[in-house]
């Protein structure tokens, strides 16, 4: 059964986990910004408000998350305050053969764990980045979070599997029937366009510590 507390407070986390004030999260959804204030929730009569479906869509379409995601929000340890261990592997080991499946989910024991805080995708997976290569961006022993199922859209920062075994961390500019042009981390580099056929999975990166 759903709790008026932990639907608002499931919103309340998502907007944390953007940077984002509940009002500012708001504004990101094209919603008036003081729909999700806290003195909406409750009229004053004592009434609980509960947010509306169009309102929840919208969130979600802004920060590009799943359902599941916004679900994982929800309860007393909701969010950060759960831990389960993912699998963790170094980005030079990643195009290996045997680590990942067709659909691009971790597989194969090649694979290390480590504790990673409330996201629901079972099949989340962690990222040492090695070199300078992605610098200021990412850094020599960075450690990157990548969901297969969270939704990509144009400028997500993304983990790309290519049909030679190649394992890239770029951000995606623009996905069509026929191409796939990504953006090195590194602006110093090139753009790189790819046909469809060449790119085996593409798998949002939704965290990193820096």
């Amino acid at each position: 059964m759903l709790k008026h507390t932990d639907v608002w407070q499931a919103i309340d986390r998502l907007a944390k986990e953007h940077n984002l004030s509940p009002s500012g999260l708001a504004r990101r959804a094209g919603l008036d910004p003081t729909t999700f204030n806290k003195s909406k929730r409750v009229t004053r009569e004592g009434k609980l408000r509960w947010p509306s479906t169009e309102s929840l869509a919208k969130i979600l379409t802004a920060t590009n998350a799943s359902l599941n995601e916004y679900v994982s929000y929800m309860g007393q340890h909701g969010g950060a305050g759960v831990y389960r261990n993912i699998p963790l592997i170094g980005l030079n080991q990643a195009g290996a053969r045997g680590c990942f499946d067709a659909t691009g989910n971790p597989m194969g024991p090649g694979w290390d764990e480590i504790p990673f805080p409330g996201f629901s995708d079972p099949h989340a997976y962690a990222v040492e980045i090695s070199g300078s290569s992605m610098q200021p961006v990412f850094r020599d022993g960075d450690i990157v979070i990548v969901s297969p199922e969270a939704g990509i859209r144009r400028g997500d920062r993304v983990m790309v599997k290519l049909l030679n075994g190649q394992v890239l961390a770029k951000t995606l500019l623009r996905q069509s029937a026929k191409k796939v042009e990504l953006q090195p981390i590194n602006g110093d580099h090139q753009d790189i366009s790819l046909l469809v056929e060449d790119v085996v999975w593409i798998a949002r990166i939704i965290w990193a510590s820096q």
